[in-house]
């Protein structure tokens, strides 16, 4: 390496903001990186399209634990990256190797990805003495750089901005989990240069898709620049899901359709910019619990190299090792001061310059991590909730890690929602035809007060889902006993054993009309369920098109048509995607579906009926004694005319009156329904109902198909 002579003389530059951040007005670049176990830093610098350095920097300036300097004449689009020196002791915890060029932490563009060779490692990889040796290979020709961005973006979504809190209420939101390249690529209206990306995402045909289907909140799985597995490449694939990152400022540059040094940056901008003005909002599902640098085998890209103690928390009695509550070799360390900076940071990023509505916590129970405690009080969750900027979007967990004690479903702060892992599997195993209790049903139904309503939640606290991007999509819920995941490479040993999932006497494709016709008809029983619901229904991206995956629960590296939508609908697909347009319409349209409170089960407001009244076949409410009794058949009324809450005008809210049957029992089931004529609204039939079925008079006894779900309207009382 080398240093070259400067016409124009560096300046100390600033140690705040950290990254490399353009000043337009100074003509120049400010470059500030923590670490504070560093014994030098150097900057280097890069032409495009070049991987040998046309200028290294010795950063001199240090203001606590912060290097920084200010290169006059640099401009958007500069590559660079970091040799960081200091003593590489393994065991103590530290892993310098200034051989290795590291991305900056706060890099807000990345150019490329990860092409992987052995210099990439800091140790020699085959030594029997594995990461105590010390590898002197240059990694620079096969490390990605680092891109200073231009910031500027002509917004148009200010008013979005300005109301964020007005916009969507949680309350109010349906969530559809997609993935930015899988949902496009295919899509046969969106122009073939911009498929798979950002663009192809807010092109104009899929937001209207989206709006017709009547979804108001986008979550993408992971856009922050992810890394390719070693293993995955090697085995000819590649990391679909991107829940691995290497950074958490940039946008993954593999869905931009323009370029990746800096233009992602716009792209990813213009396809928030558009979906708000189309009036949908955006989360990111973010993963702050670990990085894909691995474990002390793992590869040296960024954060291991510029601080590998600070960053990652590792085994207190032997600091070579790392504390592993995420399954892929670390775990961030939220417990040290510019972690947790470099994560609010983050997040903030993205709400005020990247405009998203909220997050996605993947793991999060890994980010309340105290060594091995899990504490839901510590430092990371106080900060959030008392942000100004934070505390107003979307906050959303999924409520546990793979560590011990790390299942903390209904334990998130008050601000918080959840994936509701209860729910999923409650009515899952409900409608595979287990008998449950009558009481655990009840609660998935009624928005889990047992698990929130003691935390001071409300009903949308619970994320409600029955398939997302983990396991099988709803169409391989009813098409398969047993996961399917050969083509993972991994001897189908990945991926989860126990699906709650029920085939219909077939396991896979069939063209059995009637296991076609049992299929049809628990897919609309599970939609009909999610949208009967209390609180925050989401639904899993292609559900609503039959998306399959083959029978494949762990789809993480199928970048390929297993995992990409089809939107070459046959007519049974299009009939469930019709089916599952007017639900959510239906859904959107009667807030007794939609309570803000948790049902009380008794009279309000001296209205003569309860809030919600479960019954029994015979019609009768539910006796204590039969609360905690399996059953496979539940019924209940939500009572439109006793909801005990206003609107924001201070408005009372009234709604109709509805009888919800939920018959999972394979066998028919006589029932009377309660006093009173109702007229169906909805029903899992694949067929035109019966002229008897379509209207239930009270005490009149009726018939139930097994495994129906049927949703009536009174009309008379």
């Amino acid at each position: 390496m080398f240093l070259r002579t400067r016409d124009i003389p560096l300046r100390p530059g600033e140690p705040s903001p950290l990254g490399a951040t353009w000043m337009e007005e100074e003509d120049g670049v400010n470059f500030s990186l923590f670490s504070e176990n560093a014994e030098r830093v150097q900057l280097v610098l890069f032409s495009p399209n070049q991987d040998k350095p046309k200028e290294v920097i010795e950063v001199k300036n240090k203001i606590g634990d912060v290097w920084h300097v200010f290169v006059p004449g640099l401009r958007p689009g500069q590559l660079y990256g970091y040799r960081v020196h200091g003593p590489y002791k393994p065991e103590q915890g530290y892993r310098f190797n200034a051989n290795k060029l590291l991305i900056d932490p706060y890099a807000k563009a990345i150019d490329g990805d990860v092409v992987w060779d052995d210099s990439l490692f800091g140790y020699k990889i085959g030594d029997p003495g594995e990461d105590m040796s010390f590898d002197e290979r240059d990694s620079a020709k096969f490390v990605p750089k680092s891109v200073v961005i231009d910031p500027y973006f002509d917004w148009d979504d200010e008013s979005w901005m300005r109301s964020r809190r007005k916009n969507v209420q949680l309350k109010d939101a349906i969530i559809y989990e997609a993935h930015v390249r899988g949902m496009t690529k295919l899509k046969g209206d969106v122009s073939d240069n911009v498929r798979g990306t950002f663009s192809g995402l807010s092109s104009q045909t899929t937001i209207n898709y989206l709006k017709d289907l009547g979804v108001t909140t986008l979550e993408l799985m992971p856009v922050h620049h992810f890394v390719d597995q070693r293993f995955l490449i090697e085995k000819g694939l590649k990391n679909y899901w991107g829940y691995d990152p290497i950074n958490y400022f940039s946008p993954a540059c593999r869905y931009s359709s323009r370029g990746c040094k800096g233009e992602q940056v716009v792209e990813f901008k213009e396809m928030i910019n558009e979906l708000h003005n189309a009036g949908i909002e955006v989360i990111i599902d973010v993963v702050y619990n670990h990085t894909g640098e691995g474990n002390h085998l793992g590869p040296t890209l960024s954060f291991k190299g510029v601080d590998n103690l600070a960053y990652y928390t590792l085994q207190p009695d032997n600091k070579r090792f790392y504390l592993d509550f995420t399954g892929t070799g670390n775990t961030l360390n939220l417990s040290h001061p510019r972690v947790i900076q470099m994560v609010l940071d983050s997040l903030r990023y993205w709400v005020q310059e990247m405009h998203v509505d909220g997050f996605r916590f993947d793991l999060a129970a890994a980010l309340a991590r105290e060594l091995y405690n899990v504490n839901m009080l510590n430092t990371f969750f106080i900060a959030i909730q008392q942000d100004p900027v934070l505390s107003q979007v979307k906050l959303i967990a999924e409520p546990w890690d793979v560590g011990p004690g790390g299942y903390q479903v209904g334990n998130f702060p008050y601000m918080w929602a959840e994936w509701n892992g209860k729910y999923r599997d409650a009515i899952r195993r409900f409608w595979r035809g287990e008998a449950l209790p009558y009481s655990e049903i009840a609660n998935r139904l009624l928005g889990s007060p047992d698990l929130y309503l003691g935390n001071n939640k409300t009903p949308f606290a619970s994320i409600n889902y029955i398939t997302s991007h983990d396991g099988f999509t709803l169409e391989d819920l009813v098409s398969y006993n047993q996961k399917h995941n050969e083509a993972n490479g991994l001897n189908n040993q990945d991926g989860m054993n126990e699906n709650y999932s029920w085939n219909c006497g077939n396991e896979g494709p069939t063209g059995d009309p009637n296991v076609l016709n049992c299929r049809e008809r628990q897919k609309r029983n599970f939609a009909i369920t999610l949208f009967t619901s209390q609180g925050t229904p989401m639904i899993l991206g292609g559900d609503e098109l039959s998306r399959t995956q083959r029978g494949n629960n762990n789809a993480f590296n199928q970048d390929n048509e297993i995992s990409w939508y089809d939107w070459n609908l046959d007519d049974r697909r299009r009939a469930f995607l019709e089916f599952l347009t007017k639900l959510i319409k239906f859904y959107k349209a009667h807030p007794v579906f939609r309570r803000s409170r948790y049902f009380q089960g008794r009279k309000l407001r001296g209205q003569p009926l309860k809030d919600v009244t479960f019954l029994n076949v015979e019609g009768k409410e539910v006796e204590q004694s039969a609360w905690n009794s399996p059953t496979n058949t539940v019924i209940f009324i939500l009572e439109g005319s006793a909801i005990d809450e206003i609107n924001k005008y201070g408005e009372r809210i009234a709604d109709d009156t509805f009888l919800v049957v939920l018959n999972a029992n394979p066998n028919p089931v006589k029932f009377k329904p309660p006093p009173g004529k109702w007229e169906m609204v909805f029903s899992s039939l694949t067929r035109e109902p019966r002229q008897e079925e379509r209207t239930l008079e009270g005490g009149k006894e009726v018939e139930l198909e097994g495994r129906l779900s049927l949703v009536y309207r009174r009309i008379e009382f």
